[in-house]
């Protein structure tokens, strides 16, 4: 086993890496920028090295930097967490001719799954039902007029190397198809330096579930159930749960073969999730595999009993798996939801800012995964998530009514952010019925909201208006020359003897 690690990354992650490190008496290094110099990550480690300002791409996203701490500190591991590095090829072959162990998955994985055309085209050949589209970058925008005419519209224009939402746009008809590709490659190129798109039918109304899974170096697979991913801004996840309330036992234990079918496919190593879509008469199809560790695994922890963080440290030092298929149990229901410093009523634009105070919820079933603490000042460098909180429950109605309760005692000033619209979620009917898909925020929520706040909403456009009047008035008076021809302010004015009073 390794005797120190060091964690490529910041935030929550970082200090649940840590966590699980000492527990396993494993020291731990840390590494930070300018900005992060009092983070919470850099309290909880062993040691702490400065790596540069504040910009990720001067930090946490140059390889030599990191490589060089691992090598000072004498760590045997780096465990990169997710985004930055976690699933970046060069990263991974780097740490390998350095003699240093990556805590996930080969280069030559991350590769197969990590370019989406490869991928579907992996998981094809192993008889892994994909979403219908193409398995090789698409050219020409006649190439996909001409695909995108046989599979029918709406289709989905994807980023080869795509991934959060970036470089994704639908196209319903063919009048958008033009300005959607041009769109697509744009954005592709400036998130991943990579324009190239593929094509996928788009799925209307689909649930977006995804299924857990761990292997090792000695061929053994598992799949840890599922998690239900389909309440999402952006095509970026905020709330998740586990089970999913539309998968049977039978569609469970399906899902999960091809999900290890799939990582067998690219002799995966390590924590990773293959992601479905489902349609709405529950076919579901191949979208992705994550080749790292996912931000919402503690939904899965909390179902499973299994620490997937540790799994990961394991399975690098060339341990077999802990456990085998027949002994997973899915016991109870979990939640999380992302408490991120974004403004839920303003399209969830970001809010960072000073934590003037922070309180954080407890009692039983409730786990908290915070980076952050009273005084801490969320920068506006990185994501602005603060926390995930996760709740257990024996059942789905005792897990919300759990959430519930955790949510209302959650208490954050000096940032908005999005505990507001959670507690907002789980009052809602759809969501309590389990009736939702990836449109839940865009096609039923917002508009249910718009229609409940839309009494509020004349009497605020009213005492706007006369707030208008009543400062253009005063501006007016304020601007007024009395007696020597200067403007005079208007409590003066207002004050003087035979003036008339302002209201």
């Amino acid at each position: 086993m390794f005797r120190k690690i060091l964690i490529a990354n910041r935030g929550e992650i970082a200090v649940r890496v840590e966590r699980a490190c000492r527990e396993m008496g494993i020291r731990t290094v840390a590494v930070y920028s300018e900005v992060d110099r009092h983070a919470l990550h850099v309290r909880c480690a062993d040691e702490a090295h400065l790596i540069g300002p504040p910009p990720a791409t001067e930090s946490y996203l140059v390889i030599d930097k990191i490589i060089g701490v691992a090598k000072q500190s004498g760590a045997e591991a780096i465990h990169p967490g997710y985004g930055f590095l976690a699933e970046n090829p060069l990263f991974a072959e780097r740490c390998e001719k350095e003699g240093i162990k990556l805590i996930g998955p080969s280069a030559h994985s991350m590769r197969t799954m990590g370019s989406k055309t490869l991928a579907r085209k992996t998981v094809q050949a192993a008889g892994v039902p994909v979403v219908p589209g193409t398995v090789e970058p698409i050219a020409t925008e006649e190439e996909v007029l001409r695909i995108s005419k046989k599979i029918g519209f709406p289709v989905m224009l994807k980023a080869t190397a795509g991934g959060g939402g970036k470089g994704l746009r639908l196209v319903k008809t063919e009048g958008d198809l033009h300005s959607s590709l041009r769109m697509a490659k744009s954005e592709a190129k400036s998130a991943f330096s990579d324009d190239s798109v593929y094509i996928e039918k788009y799925i209307e109304n689909p649930r977006h579930v995804e299924i857990q899974i761990l292997g090792d170096r000695h061929g053994n697979y598992v799949h840890l159930c599922e998690r239900e991913c389909s309440i999402q801004r952006r095509h970026q996840k905020v709330i998740e749960e586990s089970p999913s309330v539309i998968i049977t036992p039978g569609i469970r234990a399906a899902m999960g073969k091809v999900a290890i079918e799939a990582a067998r496919a690219a002799r995966y190593e390590g924590a990773g999730t293959c992601e479905f879509l489902v349609d709405q008469d529950r076919n579901f199809f191949f979208l992705e595999m994550n080749t790292r560790l996912q931000v919402e695994h503690p939904v899965t922890e909390m179902v499973t009993g299994v620490d997937i963080v540790k799994e990961q440290i394991r399975i690098a030092a060339g341990e077999r798996l802990s456990l085998r298929q027949e002994e997973v149990k899915q016991t109870g229901h979990a939640i999380e939801c992302r408490v991120y410093a974004e403004d839920p009523d303003n399209n969830f634009m970001p809010c960072p800012g000073l934590i003037t105070s922070l309180r954080t919820p407890g009692g039983p079933g409730v786990r908290d995964d915070s980076g952050v603490f009273e005084g801490f000042e969320i920068p506006i460098y990185y994501d602005p998530i603060i926390s995930k909180l996760v709740v257990w429950g024996k059942d789905r109605e005792e897990a919300v009514a759990r959430m519930k309760r955790a949510l209302n005692e959650y208490v954050v000033t000096g940032v908005k952010t999005t505990i507001p619209f959670h507690i907002r979620v789980m009052n809602n009917r759809h969501f309590l019925e389990g009736n939702f898909d990836t449109n839940f925020i865009d096609r039923v929520f917002f508009p249910e909201e718009r229609e409940r706040e839309l009494p509020h909403f004349e009497v605020a456009v009213i005492a706007a208006a006369v707030q208008l009047y009543l400062g253009e008035r005063k501006r007016a008076i304020a601007a007024r020359p009395v007696g020597t021809g200067e403007p005079v302010s208007m409590w003066k004015y207002s004050g003087r003897p035979g003036m008339p009073k302002i209201l």
